[in-house]
């Protein structure tokens, strides 16, 4: 995060707002979930901030609570050609007059924008239309050049209040995309898919990027010097340093929560195995001792167990250990080729890739192996999952459209939607960042 990112952050309840009330509470993994209708009246530009401004703040965050899945938005073009023209925050004896837009709540808006200082600030109120009351306001206030960066926070202070948990705009997403002559590089988007930006440029394949815990670094799989090893990189693309390059195969990284370990499969004795090594990349130490090819290891949100996949059985298949190679056990039964496991940040569900009916399907299942449900049915085939911090969302890559493209999911299989925005695809393996505070 840049010194001038947010210049100020405020962030307050006016004292004589009422508490949101339970009712509002919304659960994203229910098996039904009904969106929420919100009212985005039009936003008003005070004093001489430019209209172009206003409606570029307005449009990121309608499209941020569009995305998170919650909310059903009403934009103001939609409503009634009298309430299409009302600019700004009504005062609360006038919420009748919303009747007809057919919202729960509304969230009103205004900007200023200080030409002298390129500073920009950010005012919502909140309102239950249901109730007739005021809820709660917020703002947030920084350089204009970070515009983006402040409406994801305001977003997520809206979806904190309705939700009691904070949304992921402010996380990031990175992925592989396939290059002009066969190479592929990572990449680096926010949530809501814009702001894309290359973090290698090697020429190279560069595969299966993982976050560090920190956020400040990321491990991935790189041919860059023609054997497959595990290479650490700056999310800025500086700093590339290879971490792991014994004779063989080396990949599928996986940093442990507390970021002192990465698991990865190594091929150093003929067959993969999941070694651990040192953040510093000394110590390796192999893990599995299986008659089979060990691969994908994935940490539970503890760090306590890993989930991996092996073919010891006859066919690829889900396994978890202890993070001291322990305790071995099957997960997956159903089907011949499971692989891909991601561990959920709550800890309940573990996420993968199963093959069923000639696709590749994403597939949640619980830890003791109950509870297995298919999120993706009769949609192309649909790989590589990986849970947001917050255990809501699932992004992985779809072929549904043609080439593949990153999607996202509720954890549930709901709202499934496109992220990326490239035409011609090529696009997979994403790994989700944490929040950014």
């Amino acid at each position: 995060m840049t010194k001038n990112l947010l210049i100020v952050t405020l962030l307050f309840f006016l004292a004589l707002a009422p508490c949101v009330e339970a009712r509002v509470i919304l659960d994203i993994n229910a098996p039904t979930l009904i969106q929420i209708p919100i009212v985005l009246p039009k936003w008003k530009s005070i004093d001489k901030t430019p209209s172009s401004r206003t409606a570029e703040a307005y449009k990121i965050l309608s499209n941020d609570l569009s995305l998170s899945g919650f909310f059903r938005v009403i934009e103001y073009q939609t409503l009634r050609f009298d309430l299409q023209g009302r600019e700004g925050i009504p005062e609360t004896r006038t919420l009748q007059e919303w009747n007809s837009t057919e919202g729960d709540f509304l969230l009103a808006g205004e900007v200023i924008f200080a030409p002298e200082t390129m500073n920009i600030r950010l005012r919502v109120v909140l309102f239950d239309l249901v109730e007739r009351k005021y809820l709660v306001e917020r703002q947030r206030e920084g350089h204009v050049q970070n515009l983006r960066e402040i409406v994801h926070r305001l977003a997520d202070d809206v979806i904190q209040e309705l939700t009691k948990e904070r949304g992921v705009n402010t996380t990031k997403i990175a992925y592989v995309v396939e290059s002009q002559g066969g190479g592929k590089e990572i990449f680096i988007a926010d949530f809501d898919g814009t702001n894309v930006r290359p973090v290698t440029q090697n020429q190279s394949i560069n595969l299966a990027p993982v976050w560090a815990p920190d956020g400040r670094k990321i491990a991935f799989t790189s041919y860059l010097k023609r054997n497959p090893d595990v290479y650490l990189i700056d999310t800025d693309g500086k700093n590339l340093q290879r971490f792991s390059s014994y004779p063989g195969l080396n990949a599928s990284p996986s940093w442990s929560p507390d970021g002192r370990q990465i698991a990865l499969m190594m091929g150093m004795e003929g067959k993969s195995e999941i070694f651990l090594v040192d953040s510093n990349g000394a110590n390796p130490r192999k893990l599995t001792r299986g008659h089979g090819n060990e691969a994908s290891p994935r940490w539970s949100p503890d760090g306590n167990y890993i989930a991996f996949v092996s073919d010891r059985s006859g066919s690829p298949q889900v396994y978890i250990m202890r993070s001291d190679g322990s305790e071995v056990r099957r997960l997956t039964y159903e089907g011949s080729y499971n692989t891909h496991p991601s561990w959920s940040p709550k800890g309940d569900r573990i996420a993968y890739c199963g093959r069923g009916a000639g696709r590749f399907q994403i597939v949640t299942i619980k830890p003791d192996g109950t509870g297995r449900k298919v999120l993706t049915p009769d949609s192309g085939d649909n790989e590589s999952p990986c849970w947001s911090p917050d255990g809501r969302y699932i992004a992985f890559s779809s072929n549904r459209a043609g080439g593949s493209r990153i999607y996202i999911t509720n954890a549930n299989g709901s709202n499934q939607r496109r992220l990326t925005t490239t035409a011609k695809g090529g696009e997979s393996g994403p790994a989700w960042s944490k929040r950014s505070e």
